[in-house]
């Protein structure tokens, strides 16, 4: 892992003359439109376009890295869960597969209404970071993987232009603490484990101002 930023950066390289789009959703839109008035409306909005910072916007997100997501908050017997959430947890405990193909065809469809920075001092520190990366450090540039305008690679790679910045935030906290590991390769648990928590604050206020 010692080349990680460097490894991400050559991938990012490799990617950079193509156009990435996702597979055409293959859940049902209206359906997922019911479900998430129904059980998702309440932190998520009936759209996707959460008001609550804490609470990620899901509107315009790629549906299959949707779809991964949910699947990841389930708690199997067994099995580690790979993202221990104890609000989604039970929020997906009965929801299938169709549901959460669904749900993901029916936000990926919506038009995003972008969160706004909250700390405004910290975004140009954090637009360094998330274009450049900190080399002394090893912790490669943000946009490797979510591209410069933050739209991400999809599916693996989502999109995170205009999020939340408390939301952000708190999913780099849960990669360090652990409960949230559902990257692959364990990439970013990495990463963050290199960050400092100042960084991951400046990073998390850019990314609100992606567009």
């Amino acid at each position: 892992m010692k080349f990680i930023g460097t490894t991400v950066a050559a991938i990012a390289l490799t990617f950079s003359g193509f156009v990435f789009a996702e597979s055409p959703a293959a859940g049902d839109v209206e359906k997922g439109k019911e479900i998430a008035a129904g059980i998702c409306a309440g932190c998520h909005n009936a759209d996707g376009n959460s008001a609550i910072p804490l609470y990620p916007i899901l509107a315009g997100q790629y549906p299959g890295y949707i779809a991964k997501q949910l699947n990841d908050f389930k708690v199997v017997e067994g099995e580690t869960v790979k993202r221990d959430n104890q609000i989604m947890a039970p929020m997906v405990a009965t929801l299938s597969q169709d549901d959460i193909e669904n749900l993901a065809a029916y936000y990926s469809q919506q038009k995003p209404q972008p969160g706004t920075a909250s700390d405004a001092s910290l975004v140009e520190t954090g637009k360094k970071l998330y274009q450049g990366g900190n080399l002394e450090n090893s912790i490669p540039a943000c946009s490797s993987c979510h591209s410069p305008n933050g739209q991400g690679i999809p599916p693996h790679y989502p999109r995170i232009d205009g999020q939340h910045p408390a939301y952000t935030l708190s999913q780099l906290q849960a990669f360090r603490q652990g409960t949230r590991k559902n990257d692959t390769n364990n990439t970013m648990q990495t990463i963050v484990s290199r960050m400092s928590e100042q960084e991951m604050q400046a990073v998390s206020e850019y990314i609100a101002t992606l567009r």
